[in-house]
C-alpha cells in the first residue's frame, strides 16, 4: 500500500497524533520472525516482566494490554469488590474520556472531587472518603490520580505519600493513571519508582502509546495484595492479546534503555519551546490575548485565547478545545514535535491574534 495521507500535515491536538517511533517498529519487525507461544507465554512478554522489575523492584508483575482505556479498567476492576467505589479528580480520564467505560464494563461507582490543578489532596479526598459501613452508598475504597494530569500539571513525590499514606490507614488503594507517566519521570528527573512504588501506589497503568507505540499499555501491580483476579479480568474484559509478543516488544523497546525518557524529554522540551514562544510573543506585543490557565510542567500548553482565534488557527494546526465555554484550549507535543512546528505555530498564533 502506498502513503494516502499527508505526511506534512503536522497538529498539536494529542499525543496520540503521533507515528510510531523507528526504534519501536523496528522492534515490532525484529519480533516478527517465526512462531511464539501466543497469550503471552512468548520471550518478548517475558523480557518484559523483567524490564519493568529492573524499574520498579523485585515482587511486581505487568500484564500488557491494548489500550489506556482498558488499563484503567481492568486495573481498578482487579482492585474493588462489586460494592467498591473509586475516588478521582473530576478532570479525570477514567471521568471525562473513557465513555462510560468505567461504570458501564468494570461496574465501578466514580466519587469525583472538583480540582483546580487536576491534582488531588488529601483533604479533597476526604470530600468522598466517608460513608463506610452505609449499605446505601457506594464503599469509597480506590483513589486514582493521573501522572501527568490531564491538565499537564505534576505530583511531587511527597505529594503522592502524603496521599497514600493519608488513605492506606483507612484501608484505601491508590492507582495511578500513568498514560504520560513518561513525561512525568522526564520532568521530575527521577527513577519511576521514586513516585510511585517507593511512596505507596499500589497499581499503574503504564502508557507506551502516547510516547512512541503504535499500541499497548500495561498494567503494573506493585503490591500484590492491592489487586486480584486479572489473569481473568484481562481476558474477560477483551484486553488479552493473542499475538501478546508485539504488545510487549514495542514497550521493552521504550523501556529497557532510555528511549522512553529520550522521547518524553523531547516532547516536554517541545511544549516549554512553544510556551516560551507565546511568553515573548506577548512581552514583545508580537502576539496578544493570550493567557495560560495552568502551568506547563509535562508535554501539554493550556490558554485561553481570543474570540475566534482557535478555528482560524485550527485551519493549520488541528488542536482540542479544553473548555470551550470560556476560550480554553489545549496544545500537545509528542516524541516527533520539532522545532520548526513549535516556531510555526507561534508564527501563525501571532499573525491571528494582531499583536503589533
Amino acid at each position: 500500500m502506498t502513503t494516502i495521507h499527508d505526511t506534512a500535515v503536522r497538529g498539536f491536538a494529542s499525543d496520540n497524533y503521533s507515528g510510531i517511533h523507528p526504534e519501536v517498529l523496528a522492534a515490532i519487525a525484529a519480533a516478527n520472525e517465526g512462531h511464539q507461544i501466543s497469550y503471552g507465554e512468548d520471550v518478548y512478554t517475558e523480557r518484559l516482566q523483567e524490564v519493568f522489575t529492573a524499574h520498579f523492584g523485585e515482587g511486581v508483575e505487568a500484564f500488557p494490554v491494548f489500550n489506556g482505556t482498558g488499563a484503567n479498567v481492568v486495573g481498578l476492576q482487579s482492585m474493588l469488590p462489586r460494592w467498591g467505589a473509586v475516588i478521582a479528580a473530576s478532570s479525570a480520564h477514567i471521568n471525562v474520556d473513557e465513555g462510560g467505560a468505567p461504570e458501564r464494563v468494570a461496574g465501578i461507582k466514580l466519587l469525583t472531587v472538583p480540582t483546580e490543578d487536576g491534582k488531588l489532596t488529601p483533604a479533597l479526598i476526604d470530600r468522598e472518603a466517608w460513608g463506610w459501613g452505609d449499605e446505601h452508598r457506594a464503599q469509597p475504597l480506590v483513589v486514582s490520580i493521573t501522572q501527568s494530569t490531564e491538565l499537564g500539571t505534576l505530583y511531587t513525590p511527597d505529594e503522592i505519600r502524603a496521599i497514600a499514606d493519608h488513605i492506606h490507614p483507612l484501608g484505601m488503594r491508590l492507582h495511578l493513571d500513568g498514560a504520560r507517566i513518561a513525561n512525568a519521570a522526564a520532568a521530575l528527573d527521577l527513577p519511576v519508582r521514586a513516585f510511585t512504588r517507593d511512596v505507596g501506589v499500589d497499581v499503574v497503568s503504564f502508557g507506551g502509546t502516547k510516547n512512541g507505540a503504535m499500541l499497548g499499555e500495561a498494567i503494573v501491580v506493585l503490591d500484590p495484595e492491592a489487586s486480584a483476579g486479572l489473569t481473568y479480568l484481562r481476558k474477560l474484559n477483551m484486553q488479552l492479546a493473542s499475538k501478546m509478543r508485539f504488545v510487549s516488544a514495542q514497550l521493552v523497546a521504550l523501556l529497557e534503555g532510555d528511549l522512553w525518557l529520550r522521547n518524553a524529554r523531547h516532547a516536554n522540551a517541545m511544549a516549554q519551546r512553544l510556551r516560551a514562544g507565546v511568553e515573548a510573543g506577548l512581552a514583545d506585543g508580537s502576539i496578544a490575548g493570550v493567557e495560560f490557565t495552568q502551568p506547563t510542567q509535562a508535554n501539554g500548553v493550556f490558554a485561553i485565547l481570543p474570540e475566534g482565534v482557535a478555528d482560524r488557527l485550527r485551519e493549520r494546526f488541528r488542536f482540542y478545545d479544553w473548555d470551550a465555554a470560556r476560550r480554553e484550549v489545549r496544545w500537545m507535543c509528542s516524541f516527533d514535535t520539532t522545532e520548526d512546528d513549535v516556531d510555526a505555530f507561534v508564527a501563525e498564533l501571532s499573525r491571528l491574534t494582531g499583536g503589533a
